[in-house]
């Protein structure tokens, strides 16, 4: 990934709530990530994803927290606040309460944005404890980077 980043003049920046800075924290074990490493926002809260990247509280009360939508805002924030080419945003039910009907636990929404504007959201459904369900959000949101990152040449 940050030969990827590197290869491409990108440095990338992290939007993350249900992971709690899980995502920024292994990008960082690697050596030299501060070649390709802008920074990590943790906003956990609604009032934290207002007040840091700029999600519209009209968005959080239609669409809820846990949403394509609120991370899509999470990430054009973070593109704006960071001196970053790209960012990942995720946002999710991890448990092992907070789950609804209509987003049980396990519920994640990740986001991918590049500075031109190409944005992709995903919604997945990961089985498992909090624990497993936050470990399978970090890793698809670094294929998903890499998925991304394919699409620049």
């Amino acid at each position: 990934m940050g030969a990827a980043l590197r290869d491409r003049q990108l440095k990338l920046v992290t939007a993350e709530s249900c992971t709690g800075g899980w995502i920024a924290k292994i990008v960082t074990d690697i050596p030299g990530s501060s070649g390709w490493f802008d920074c990590g926002l943790i906003t956990y809260s609604n009032t934290a994803k207002t007040a840091l990247l700029g999600v519209a509280e009209a968005t959080l009360e239609r669409c809820g927290a846990v949403s394509a939508e609120t991370v899509a805002e999470m990430a054009a924030g973070a593109l704006q606040r960071g001196d970053a080419g790209i960012a990942v945003a995720v946002s999710g039910v991890a448990g092992p309460d907070g789950g609804s009907p209509d987003k049980p636990v396990g519920t994640v929404y990740l986001a991918w944005m590049l500075d031109d504007g190409l944005l992709h959201t995903e919604c997945r459904h990961f089985p498992g404890d909090r624990e497993a369900v936050r470990s399978q959000t970090v890793a698809a949101a670094l294929e998903g980077l890499l998925d991304v990152l394919a699409l620049r040449p």
